[in-house]
This record gives structure tokens, C-alpha cells and sequence, in this order.
């Protein structure tokens, strides 16, 4: 009997061991892994179209207030304020963009999609950023100021992402360099294959100010959204160039990799014990130290006056970190304006109040801007 105890005790051990392992790689590859979905969801249809309004299918992601973009699969427009609403239907003012055939099916997106041109009507041209690893494309955005723009979008992400800041940078005379960086579609794969949340990723931002300055910028502002604060954080920390940025601009960021872990953990309704667990394989497998990318406990050697933008209803990055950074901004010696949006979700700020958005980015720009 006491030999069959032993027995299933070291199975049980294994089980738990063998679970808890799975259950870490599980939680690296989503850290790690680069994903660009190659089928594209439309999950909305449209019902009906005025020369005012949209009316689509009524759903959790429709009947959002806010400023949306809804996309179908040859074009896009950006809705605003529900008009009416009745069973299955919601309908929505026209604010922009293309006019969707009624019966198309669609979705609905954070903020534009398109580039520069179909969704802002600007003028742009893609460019190549030479990287260590090779040529990286950009959006070059041109404006009359000296003071340039870099935006940096999250892990997954794209460049379109970012076209809201970009409406508002370009209203301020800012020339703008939409990037891309290693493992983003169009540019080159990292040696490992990995994404490494800014602790490899800022010597591709480092080469865009670089290219930004030999077309004659002579002061530069970074954007970072979700990852891409990590990335612009890890920047101000490691690169000789660091000194020439003059402000940044932080839209729900990753500040701290160990923090949003945790979150993600306890979202998963993993066990606590499981952090450190998936941290060793992070760093294991990522070949880096995933607790020092944290903006809190490492603050940057460059600290520019810094916009912080956070949705309090973020669930991939806890607004908890970006109130302590806000309140321990004074004793790091980093000027730091913090805005916080009620019941904005990840990169739902502007979405969500698009007027106060342009409003507090302009001011700071204009403000920070040399």
C-alpha cells in the first residue's frame, strides 16, 4: 500500500510538474512568438448607409461609445455617436473615410486603418530605415518643423496603429517616421525569431533617428504605444542618441514586463507561483532579462518631459503601474504628465475620447517641442 502511495504521488508530481512547464512555454510563446494573423475577420454587416450615417449590426464592439474605425475589405470609414438603436441594428454618424456597399460584412477597429494618405489625406512616402539586420520600411510623413516624430507601435502590431498620434503631430508641424522594427511584416526576422519587448528592438529605433537625422531632423520626439514604450524606454536607457530626444510620448505602455506578467497571470487565473516560473523561460528562451525591462524599478539614464496616456480599464498593461510611475516621477527626476481615461480600454484612448486626446497631445507637443 505504502509502495502504491509512493507511486501515484511521484505520477501526481510529474503531472504538476509537466502542467505547470506547459503552462509557462504556453505563457512565453504569447510573450515571445511574433503572430501577424494572415486571415483578416469580419464579424459585422452593414445594414444600411445615408450620406450621415452607417447603420450596422449590433454587437459588444459596435454599440462601444466612442470614435471607431469600421473596415470591410476594400476600404474603411471612421463612425462616431450612436444615433439610434433598435433590435440587431445600431446606427452610427458618418465621421469619415469611404462609403461601405450595404450587405458587406466588417468590423470595427481601434482607431484608422489605411496609411497617411486614404485615411488622413496626407502626403507620404515609404522609406527604408538601414538596420543591423537589414532594411526596415518607414512612413515618412513630411511637415515643415525640425523637430521629428518617431512612432513606435506595439508587439503584432502595424504602422496604422499610430495614425491618430500621427493627425495630431502633423497639425503641430511635426515631420513624422512611422516605423517598423525586427519581426514586423516587411522587415527583418531577428536572429532567434523572437520579439524581445524593447531589449533588442530599440537599436532599430536608434537606426531611425539616425535616418531621420541625415534628412535633417535636428531634434526628435518619440511615440511608443503598449510594447513600443518598452521599446522607446529601453532606448533613453542604452542609446548613445538618447540625448537628442527631446520629449516622449508613452500611450498605455508595457512599463514594466514583470508587472504586466502578473496581470496577464492573474487575468488567466494562473497560480502565483507561476510568475517566476514563466519568467525563467522568458529569459531562457528570449536570452534576456525580462526584470529589468520596467520603467519603475530601472528608469531610464535619459528622462525627457514624458506624455503618459492610460486607459483605466486597460487589460494588458495595469494601470496600477502607470499611476506609480506618474507618482514616483518627481523623485526620478522625470518630468511626467500623466492622463488618465476613464473606461478606455488598450489602445481605446482615443477611441474613446478623441477630442480631449488631440487636445492634451497637441498642447504638449507645442509645448516640448525645440
Amino acid at each position: 500500500m505504502k509502495r502504491k502511495l509512493l507511486v501515484a504521488a511521484a505520477a501526481l508530481t510529474v503531472l504538476l510538474v509537466g502542467g505547470m512547464g506547459a503552462g509557462a512555454w504556453y505563457v512565453s510563446d504569447l510573450t515571445l512568438v511574433p503572430k501577424h494573423p494572415e486571415t483578416i475577420t469580419y464579424p459585422e454587416v452593414v445594414l444600411g448607409v445615408t450620406d450621415r450615417t452607417i447603420t450596422v449590426t449590433a454587437s459588444a464592439a459596435t454599440t462601444r461609445p466612442g470614435t471607431w474605425s469600421l473596415n470591410w475589405s476594400s476600404g474603411s470609414a471612421l463612425v462616431g455617436d450612436i444615433v439610434k438603436r433598435s433590435a440587431g441594428r445600431v446606427e452610427r454618424v458618418r465621421v469619415s473615410g469611404q462609403t461601405p456597399p450595404t450587405g458587406i460584412r466588417a468590423s470595427m477597429y481601434m482607431t484608422y486603418s489605411g496609411d497617411p494618405k486614404t485615411a488622413l489625406g496626407l502626403d507620404f512616402t515609404e522609406i527604408m530605415v538601414r538596420t543591423e539586420l537589414g532594411d526596415a520600411p518607414a512612413w515618412y510623413v513630411p511637415a515643415r518643423g525640425d523637430t521629428w516624430a518617431i512612432t513606435v507601435h506595439g508587439s503584432n502590431g502595424y504602422r496604422n496603429s499610430n495614425l491618430h498620434a500621427i493627425a495630431t503631430m502633423h497639425r503641430v508641424g511635426m515631420p513624422v517616421l512611422d516605423i517598423t522594427y525586427r519581426n514586423d511584416l516587411g522587415a527583418p526576422a531577428s536572429p532567434d525569431g523572437f520579439l524581445h519587448q524593447g531589449e533588442s528592438e530599440w537599436r532599430d529605433l536608434e537606426a531611425a533617428i539616425r535616418k531621420a537625422q541625415s534628412m535633417g531632423a535636428r531634434h526628435i520626439v518619440l511615440y511608443g504605444g503598449s510594447m513600443g514604450g518598452a521599446i522607446v524606454g529601453r532606448l533613453l536607457t542604452r542609446s548613445p542618441l538618447a540625448d537628442v530626444v527631446s520629449a516622449a510620448v508613452l500611450e498605455n505602455p508595457e512599463i514594466s514586463s514583470r508587472r504586466t506578467g502578473e496581470f496577464a497571470a492573474a487575468q488567466m487565473h494562473l497560480p502565483s507561483f507561476m510568475v517566476p516560473i514563466m519568467e525563467q523561460v522568458i529569459d531562457w528562451r528570449g536570452g534576456f532579462d525580462i526584470a529589468t525591462i520596467d520603467l519603475l524599478g530601472h528608469p531610464p539614464r535619459v528622462k525627457p518631459p514624458t506624455l503618459l496616456l492610460m486607459g483605466d480599464a486597460d487589460k494588458e498593461h495595469p494601470v496600477e503601474t502607470a499611476r506609480e510611475l506618474a507618482k514616483a516621477s518627481r523623485a526620478m527626476n522625470w518630468p511626467i504628465q500623466y492622463e488618465e481615461f476613464p473606461g478606455a480600454g488598450h489602445s481605446e484612448i482615443w477611441s474613446t475620447d478623441r477630442e480631449r486626446y488631440d487636445r492634451t497631445l497637441a498642447a504638449f507637443l507645442t509645448r516640448t517641442a525645440r
